[in-house]
């Protein structure tokens, strides 16, 4: 039977945000992609009926398959693998540096409305420098909305819709890239938007080297509050003093009309520590 058949014998839940992945060749890939070690320890989040689940036990040492919702955790148990333990919980609230003594490699398959919360509890937040749950993991494939996938690579080049505080909590703590793009009908049910792999390498150190990181992550979410206004309003909007904002855009050699999104990050570095 294949995954397609197998789906439609579930019946999911649009709540929870499931869309089965059911193209053979991007379940390949992501094995491939994962480049799993006789001894890895992977996380899966969301594995929902296991189709990639079935795939993540041939590889690893151990799968870690954390999933909500209980009626998938009943069709996962029917797997009967020695390598893979199922936790039903909510990944948000999940301790994942308390799931093995060795480093973790994070596969999953998340809901799309919380992408970003997902994230922010793989990574921790920009100035979240002793962050548990980044320190047990390595690498990260995650299928996302294909908006999100272009988000997390984006660019001060990019479209200005798609660099933003997403980009850089992203690319602060990973080295990140677009695996491949995924079309909707990859999936059961379909979603309305295609999709993609991004792959997120996990840094040990931060991308910049601030004296002050809550206060980088002040700067960026006063400068990324509201994008149709300049980077100097946004800031002193944001509570900044409007002279340190003009001194500082000055001895940037920026134009006093820029925008946020118009910044690099280390730029965006450079901005909060004249700032402080």
């Amino acid at each position: 039977m294949d995954y397609f058949e197998r789906a439609k014998y579930f019946r999911t839940k649009k709540r929870l945000g499931q869309n089965f992945l059911i193209n053979a060749d991007v379940i390949s890939d992501i094995i491939d992609f994962a480049d799993i070690k006789p001894d890895d320890v992977i996380l899966e989040i969301g594995p929902g009926v296991g189709f990639v689940t079935e795939q993540l036990v041939k590889h690893a040492q151990k799968v870690i398959a954390v999933e909500l919702d209980e009626e998938a955790i009943k069709v996962l148990e029917k797997l009967e693998c020695d390598n893979l333990e199922l936790i039903h919980q909510d990944i948000l609230k999940t301790d994942i540096s308390a799931l093995s003594d060795k480093n973790i490699k994070v596969v999953a398959n998340i809901p799309y409305y919380i992408t970003s919360p997902i994230i922010a509890h793989l990574l921790g937040e920009i100035d979240d420098l002793a962050n548990k749950n980044r320190d047990k993991i390595t690498d990260i494939i995650l299928m996302v909305q294909e908006e999100v996938a272009r988000r997390i690579v984006a660019t001060e080049n990019s479209p200005s819709k798609q660099y933003g505080l997403l980009t850089i909590l992203s690319q602060f703590w990973a080295d990140c890239s677009i695996i491949r793009l995924v079309g909707r009908k990859s999936f059961y049910p379909a979603p309305k938007v295609n999709s993609a792999l991004v792959s997120l390498k996990v840094r040990k150190e931060p991308l910049l080297k601030l004296t002050d990181y809550t206060h980088f992550r002040k700067t960026i979410k006063g400068a990324f509050a509201q994008r149709r206004k300049t980077l100097k309003n946004c800031l002193v909007q944001a509570g900044f003093s409007k002279e340190k904002v003009q001194n500082a855009i000055s001895k940037m050699n920026l134009d006093e009309n820029i925008r946020a999104e118009k910044l690099s990050i280390r730029q965006l570095g450079e901005l909060s520590e004249l700032l402080q």
